[in-house]
């Protein structure tokens, strides 16, 4: 996995240009640890850092192509690649380019990505499964190639910049170039705020993501999307049965895919359904391979058996069910502990808010999920993680709840938001027509949704739930992940984002993904030979936070002290006297939890825009 960046523009001499690329480049040196290299072309400088996963010697960047190898070397156009990513079934597409006469010089995937380009044009995309996020410049069309996968797992942002584009893995190396001005967009502020993830979107002015399944081109046209992927809708005939076969078979393929790696590799093991199926599968894969026995790891805090307290959001601690995971499967387990000391700690709470570059926060869930993937890094590299199972195969209690169903909203959020409405300040409520613009994206949303003649009206809905899932909720999990990983140098898989299954199950009519009303019933069906029954059998359970009071102390003092500063920016996003009475502990962990994410998005919305100069609109 690795970060890119760069400059394109077809209107000026970039070879002077070089120094503001190297800037952008830097920024990326923790998703790129390994080494760094900059490509300097006349209308195009590609930057890149890499972390080396596969073939270490032979996959260095930018990579260069002949785009007419029969011409002399020197007289060649090039057409260049600084690549992100992988691509799982680079083997077989290797193969079948060498039928069409390509050589190669190494094992990596970028060698295949660059000639897969080479042989087939822009279509090539089609062709590729995996995650990836890539810059291709072709020296002949003058054209940039922006590529980001079908799910969106890793990201990419561009801006315009005069005639031209800047791009980057993350916003921080657009930021970096000493001509672009950080600017806020009050409209990108309150979709990310409203936690709706429209693609697209985000909080800097001039700035976009590339949204998932698309290609960003730039040329001398100027920019513009071209989309080469969407969540269709297609007839299901399997019974379940049928069904449940054909779900094991594509995650074996897909796990057994992702395990191809030159560095060490490990799974986490929560515990929960999902990432049990994954250590289990991936335990068979290194058995039938005569290798050692997978590692696995999983988070716990400190005092948590002591402090736990069950409700319906959280009904049980992880920790022993991911160690009778571990157990029944065999795997070399690991558990790491964190204190609420660390979790407080100023410089990993600022290590989250310059991962995200975003006022975006879950508060201590992303500083220990940041925490637990620095542990992880000390003995691996790779890491399979289950993100996606609950939203491909219907898990949340929200898909289960008929008033949510009924409800014209996004579903998560009647379990979950980043800051209430009432938080925010009436001037950026009535600016950004807040609850008007969630219900405007939520609408849209439901206009992309696909449907077929004989779907009933149930199906209906359970399919747009799944889709708003899929493409408004999940994107905004996968960011977090790997933005939190990547700052980590660890690359996190996540083998239930395969396109082909979730276009399988997708297309799965919902009382088969959900048999007899079992959430995830599907996915049970299909492994509950390698999945432990007390996990087969267990309550659907979120990332755990912890319980220490010292937390919940010192969130209380840092918004005593944000109030006490009426001149920070972050009051004209968040109303103080609202702030204050949050203050107050309302009963249950739910309400607990809304509170805490509440006081944390103002304390991480003061940091951001201090931290990166944001400049009003």
């Amino acid at each position: 996995m690795c970060g890119i960046a760069g400059w394109a523009d077809v209107g000026l001499d970039l070879t002077r240009e070089v120094d503001g690329v190297e800037r952008m480049v830097r920024t990326m040196a923790c998703r790129g640890p390994d080494a760094a290299g900059i490509h300097v072309g006349t209308h195009a400088v590609l930057g890149h850092r890499r972390l080396a996963i596969i073939d270490p010697e032979g996959g260095r960047q930018p990579m260069v192509g002949p785009a007419e190898p029969d011409r002399p070397a020197g007289d060649r156009p090039a057409v260049v690649l600084s690549y992100s990513g992988e691509v799982y079934n680079f083997r077989e597409l290797r193969e079948e380019l060498r039928g069409f006469g390509h050589t190669f010089r190494t094992r990596s995937d970028t060698e295949v990505v660059l000639h897969a380009y080479l042989q087939w044009g822009q279509d090539f995309v089609r062709r590729l499964n995996g995650m990836f996020a890539f810059a291709l410049w072709d020296e002949r069309e003058e054209r940039l190639l922006l590529v980001r996968d079908r799910l969106g797992i890793k990201p990419l942002y561009v801006a315009r910049l005069g005639t031209g584009v800047l791009f980057g893995s993350e916003p921080k190396a657009i930021l970096a170039h000493p001509r672009f001005r950080a600017r806020l967009d009050s409209q990108g502020l309150a979709d990310l705020l409203g936690l709706m993830k429209s693609p697209g979107v985000t909080p800097y002015r001039d700035i976009e993501e590339v949204p998932p399944g698309c290609v960003a081109v730039h040329d001398r046209e100027g920019l513009r999307t071209e989309r080469y992927w969407s969540l269709g809708r297609q007839p299901h005939e399997d019974d379940l049965g049928t069904a449940a076969d054909t779900v094991r078979a594509l995650l074996e393929d897909t796990v057994s895919r992702q395990m191809v790696t030159d560095v060490p590799l490990c799974t986490l093991l929560s515990g929960g359904l999902d990432s049990t199926v994954l250590t289990a599968l991936a335990a068979r894969v290194q058995a039938r391979a005569g290798e050692p026995p997978v590692r696995s790891f999983a988070v716990d805090f400190t005092g948590s058996e002591a402090d736990f307290k069950a409700s319906d959001f959280r009904p049980e601690r992880d920790s022993p069910y991911a160690l009778e995971a571990a157990r029944h499967i065999g795997t070399d387990h690991r558990l790491i502990e964190l204190s609420a000391d660390e979790l407080t700690r100023d410089t990993n709470r600022d290590a989250v808010l310059r991962a995200h570059d975003l006022p975006y926060t879950f508060g201590d869930v992303d500083t220990s999920l940041h925490l637990l993937f620095r542990g992880i890094r000390e003995h691996s590299t790779v890491a399979l993680s289950g993100e996606s199972a609950d939203e491909v195969f219907g898990g949340y209690a929200w898909f289960h709840d008929p008033a949510v169903i009924e409800a014209a909203a996004f579903p998560w959020l009647s379990r979950m938001q980043l800051i209430t409405p009432e938080l925010l300040s009436p001037a950026f409520r009535a600016a950004t027509r807040f609850e008007q613009y969630r219900a405007d994206r939520y609408q849209e949303a439901l206009g992309e949704v696909e449907h077929l003649p004989g779907d009933s009206p149930s199906e209906r809905r359970m399919r747009e739930i799944s889709h708003l899932h899929l493409t408004r909720w999940l994107p905004a999990l996968l960011d977090r992940k790997d933005r939190l990983s990547m700052a980590a140098g660890l690359e996190v898989r996540v083998p239930f984002c395969d396109h082909r299954l979730v276009e399988y199950v997708h297309n799965t009519p919902w009382d088969l993904k959900t048999p007899d009303g079992d959430p995830k019933g599907l996915l049970k069906r299909a492994t509950r030979d390698i999945v432990p029954r007390s996990v087969l059998e267990r309550r659907k359970s979120p990332y755990p936070t912890t319980a220490d009071r010292l937390y919940e102390k010192d969130l209380r003092a840092r918004t005593q002290a944000l109030l006490a500063d009426r001149s920070s920016p972050a009051f004209d996003i968040v109303d103080a006297t609202e702030l204050g009475r949050m203050l107050d502990h309302p009963q249950g962990h739910y309400d607990t939890q809304l509170r805490r994410n509440g006081l944390e998005t103002a304390l991480y919305l003061d940091r951001w825009m201090r931290e990166y100069d944001i400049a009003p609109e």
